[in-house]
């Protein structure tokens, strides 16, 4: 017997982006969409195609995800964030599996990470793995603020397809999303006990430019991969440059 699925995009002003993220799950039993309270059409596009969706107040990615994880109908859930897209080959992957009854708890899916239009094969965006597809009575995201993955207590494997994901539309929009994600990871550092000192404003940034451009090969991508490093290296400054107020603010209290 076939285990049903449900598909859940989380979203906020999503317009360009949530009609193709919903027609590349048509097939899955049960489509989810649980907004953020978006100020643009996203909510007008996505009522056509998802079975149910949601408004809920956005915390962070973790939170929003495991407040609507509970309210899906089916055991088997499948997470795709807005802007990306469920290949083909992948969705009669997962077709198939579930055809058969999964052997392992949760499965891990490669991403192809898309800058400008290009696939970006280095620096090390090909190596992007992620654990989307998963029995929710045995998953949870950790309580982070960045980076948060999925727990699973149980078995996991992989698969051999990718989801596509279109992470840059334009500068003012990635920089939005580095706001937010140096913010999010300096607070993570903060509940952490940790610090920042003059050395993490010079030497993390550099060794990140390094790593991603000359150790990860970036410079393989040409241009794309140069400013993929560049602004990889000015994020981790910004992020211990908040960390830094953070500290600041806190002694003046």
């Amino acid at each position: 017997m076939r285990e049903p699925l449900t598909a859940i995009v989380t979203t906020f002003n999503e317009a360009g982006n949530i009609e193709a993220c919903l027609r590349s799950v048509e097939w899955a039993d049960e489509i989810i969409v649980v907004d953020s309270f978006s100020t643009d059409e996203t909510l007008k596009l996505a009522g056509p195609l998802a079975t149910r969706v949601l408004s809920h107040e956005y915390a962070s990615p973790a939170a929003q995800k495991n407040w609507v994880i509970p309210q899906a109908e089916h055991r088997w859930v499948l997470i795709v964030d807005a802007d990306e897209r469920v290949s083909p080959p992948l969705a009669a992957e997962i077709r198939e599996l579930l055809q058969n009854r999964p052997a392992f708890d949760g499965y891990v899916i490669r991403r192809l990470n898309h800058f400008h239009g290009k696939p970006i094969l280095h620096g090390g965006w090909g190596r992007d793995r992620v654990l989307r597809l998963f029995d929710r009575e045995k998953g949870r995201y950790q309580d982070r603020l960045v980076h948060e993955e999925v727990d699973v207590k149980g078995r996991v494997s992989g698969l051999r397809h990718h989801l596509v994901h279109d992470t840059f539309r334009g500068f003012d929009a990635y920089m939005r999303k580095v706001e937010r994600y140096t913010r999010w990871g300096a607070e993570d550092l903060r509940r952490r006990g940790k610090r920042a000192s003059p050395a993490d404003f010079v030497l993390r940034p550099t060794f990140r430019f390094l790593k991603r451009y000359i150790l990860q090969a970036g410079f393989l991508d040409g241009a794309e991969g140069l400013l993929i490093s560049g602004i990889d290296m000015c994020s981790v400054f910004l992020k211990y440059a908040r960390l830094w107020e953070m500290d600041r603010l806190e002694r003046k209290r």
